[in-house]
């Protein structure tokens, strides 16, 4: 059983009774919210002509979806999330899922298309096997449309997929579990590649004996007989798995307690719509009994639980026994949903999916506290510390979905960069290198699917679409569009991001990717990669001047220069940047050019 841990209680008031300590975040903020001038305000509605708005990025290409999904019918046939193989994005919808081919991409291409009801449909990819979360009560095993009669044939759980001849995938194994899966994260066994556990999302009560003779609902989070406060946790040997079973539920929640409210009443549950209104009225009146949606660092050993009401951080160095390390509830957060880590593991920002993703939450009307995200850091001690919010600066309409949701990290050296999707508030890049002052750098934003109506009685918002969730995957970040399809981005230079910082990003290049399996990036020597950390110190004039000029054209004169008369010049400028250390304002950014410098003088030959 997991030992119960202390709730860190962050945000404008405490809650009644709770004996813990009140860390207030920074009151430092980096953007003015929202911007009366911002270019996204107002942009045309239209499903494939909606207006648009872009800042330090170009639209590489934006590939409609396929005709089976091609519909606007509420949350049926929208798209979901993202996972990256090879050449391969495979894209998550609420009725299967679509895998293409972007080894151009300029011009996707459809691989195939698989229909089955399975809502949400977030997958996984590892090796040959894609995972697909399904959740709800119309699933079933056998991927049919007309609904569930029989309870026998309910799928609530994880779908296993040999996608080894991608043009024909094949449906191995349902694994069924007692809450369903709203979404899933993979954890690699720590030395057996064979072997990948799936933690499981599920946020329904526990199944009926019915359907799972099992599964039983309960109140009390330290009674581990029953279904409720824990994560499902499976096991599949890629070798077999039409074996994969679950193998033990992760509870980590016992010893939580309701998040505090404003002025210190206890919350009252929301009138919300979508899937994430049970939980939220559930939470009102306890902790959280599951999350929503968690992301594993498997590298640090660590996992960000977005919980609902509370943020935990997870040891996971042993798969099979996490161990809750932290928590933090926040009076400003209305739904803790996912999260992205630092590179070096130091923090993680959490998201707020306010409304449950189908509310038009970023109009001028809404706080800037709600429905974005916040910047946590994780101390040595590995508890966290809350710093600034940060939330798109546009002012979005009634007619638009929008509120933070899925991202990842841009492999920029030196620096914290995210991208990341909010629904129709389209997509976004924040850099969090400092956890008080989250900046914007780019966007990429469409006008609303629906115009206004000018019926009485018709509620302002309509078409669901926007951007699910958007990721870097070598070169280029795709984002997956609810409504419309696939877009796929690129960046371009500008006074907040140099091109040496976008080529030092594209050297980093992954055979597989799982956002929420965030992998640790490692970078090659290369001179972008040296030359990102000169640009950063003229951005911010961390280093002198004169100095900056003369590293740069050694640099330039060691290029040029044979190889072994560049790896000389190499080790002499490592030192004389050593040496700089010393007089320098960013002392840090310093010592992590003169190490890239060695690095590449280590590998020229």
């Amino acid at each position: 059983m997991i030992t119960p841990r202390r709730t860190r209680v962050f945000g404008a008031g405490l809650f009644a009774g709770v004996a813990t300590a009140l860390l207030a975040a920074s009151t430092a903020q980096a953007q003015t919210y929202p911007s009366g001038t911002d270019p996204r305000n107002g942009l045309s509605a239209g499903l494939h002509d909606a207006g648009s708005a872009i800042k330090g990025m170009r639209l590489v290409a934006a590939a409609r979806k396929p005709a089976e999904f091609d519909t606007l019918r509420g949350l049926t046939f929208v798209n979901s999330d993202l996972a990256f193989r090879g050449t391969l994005v495979y894209q998550g919808n609420f009725a299967g899922f679509s895998i293409w081919d972007v080894s151009n991409p300029a011009s996707p291409t459809m691989v195939s298309v698989v229909s089955c009801i399975t809502s949400q449909g977030d997958p996984s990819i590892y090796g040959n096997l894609l995972f697909v979360s399904a959740e709800g009560g119309g699933n079933r095993n056998d991927c049919a449309k007309g609904g569930v009669q029989n309870p026998a044939d309910h799928m609530a759980g994880v779908r296993i997929y040999d996608v080894s001849n991608p043009k024909s995938p094949r449906l191995v194994k349902n694994v069924q579990t007692c809450k369903g899966s709203h979404t899933h994260t993979l954890v690699p066994h720590p030395s057996d590649k064979n072997v990948v556990y799936i933690y499981v999302s599920g946020q329904q009560g526990a199944r009926p004996a019915a359907e799972m003779a099992e599964c039983k609902n309960g109140g009390d989070p330290a009674d581990e007989s029953n279904s409720l406060y824990r994560l499902d946790v499976i096991k599949v040997d890629i070798t077999r798995p039409e074996d994969a079973a679950v193998v033990t539920g992760a509870r980590i929640f016992t010893g939580l307690t309701p998040a505090p409210a404003r002025g210190g009443a206890r919350r009252a549950p929301r009138a919300l719509s979508g899937a994430d209104s049970a939980m939220m009225a559930q939470m009102a009146n306890s902790g959280p009994r599951n999350c929503h949606d968690v992301t594993s660092y498997p590298a640090m050993g660590l996992l960000a639980g977005s919980c609902g009401s509370h943020g935990l951080l997870v040891d996971i160095s042993n798969p099979e026994k996490p161990i809750r390390l932290d928590a933090a509830a926040d009076t400003n957060f209305s739904l803790w949903h996912t999260a992205v880590f630092s590179n070096d593991g130091s923090k993680v920002v959490f998201t707020d999916e306010w409304g449950g993703g189908t509310s038009p939450n970023c109009q001028a009307i809404h706080p800037l506290e709600m429905g974005g995200n916040t910047t946590l850091v994780i101390t040595k001690e590995r508890k966290y510390e809350q710093h600034a919010y940060f939330k798109i600066p546009s002012a979005q309409s009634a007619q638009e979905n929008c509120v933070s949701h899925n991202g990842g990290l841009i492999p920029v050296p030196g620096r914290d960069i995210m991208v990341q999707g909010w629904y129709q508030g389209g997509v976004d890049i924040i850099d969090f290198t400092d956890a008080d002052k989250p900046v914007e750098i780019g966007y990429f934003d469409r006008g609303p699917v629906d115009a206004p109506s000018t019926e009485a009685n018709t509620r302002a918002r309509g078409t669901i679409g926007g951007s699910w969730g958007a990721y870097w995957y070598n070169g280029h970040i795709y984002s997956s569009e609810m409504a419309r399809g696939l877009d796929v981005l690129e960046l371009v230079p500008s006074d907040q991001l140099s091109a040496n910082e976008i080529a030092a990003a594209k050297l980093v290049l992954m055979e597989e990717y799982n956002p929420q399996a965030q992998p640790r990036l490692v970078w090659p020597a290369a001179f972008p990669v040296v030359r990102s950390y000169l640009d950063q110190l003229t951005r911010n004039d961390g280093l002198a001047a004169a100095r900056r000029s003369a590293i740069a054209k050694s640099l330039d004169a060691a290029e040029k220069a044979t190889p072994s008369a560049r790896r000389t010049a190499l080790q002499l400028l490592a030192t004389q940047v050593d040496r700089d250390v010393a007089g320098a304002k960013d002392t840090a950014r310093v010592k992590s050019m003169a190490a890239a410098i060695r690095d590449l003088a280590k590998a020229t030959k």
